[in-house]
């Protein structure tokens, strides 16, 4: 019975001791969601409210600074479409159009519609 009243409390002490936060001491954040469709120039890179985003191999990865660190973007907060600037086709986030020109038809030619 005195074991118990020894080791209770002791085991709340040891178990207040460890706690788990982010690196560098500061809290999660996460950017804001990016528009419907993005529009990239000839860098993959788009700037919003005050964070820098970059697209490579369809993955969007953000951070406060151009030079990182780099932190990958929810699923949640990619846009629906990327475009690029020069490119005679789109990029659509949902797998649709990823190989047709802006009139429906596919780079070889066919008619997709």
């Amino acid at each position: 019975m005195y074991r118990m009243l020894i080791i209770v409390p002791l085991m709340s002490l040891l178990l207040t001791a460890c706690t788990v936060t982010p690196a560098g001491g500061g809290s999660v954040v996460v950017a804001p969601a990016l528009p419907v469709v993005v529009q990239l120039g000839s860098e993959p890179y788009y700037q919003q409210s005050g964070y820098h985003y970059h697209y490579s191999n369809d993955r969007w990865t953000y951070a406060q600074a151009r030079s990182g660190p780099w932190q990958d973007l929810p699923r949640s907060h990619y846009p629906r479409e990327t475009r690029f600037k020069g490119r005679s086709y789109e990029h659509r986030n949902d797998g649709r159009g990823a190989d047709q020109d802006h009139d429906g038809r596919d780079r070889d030619g066919r008619d997709r519609r």
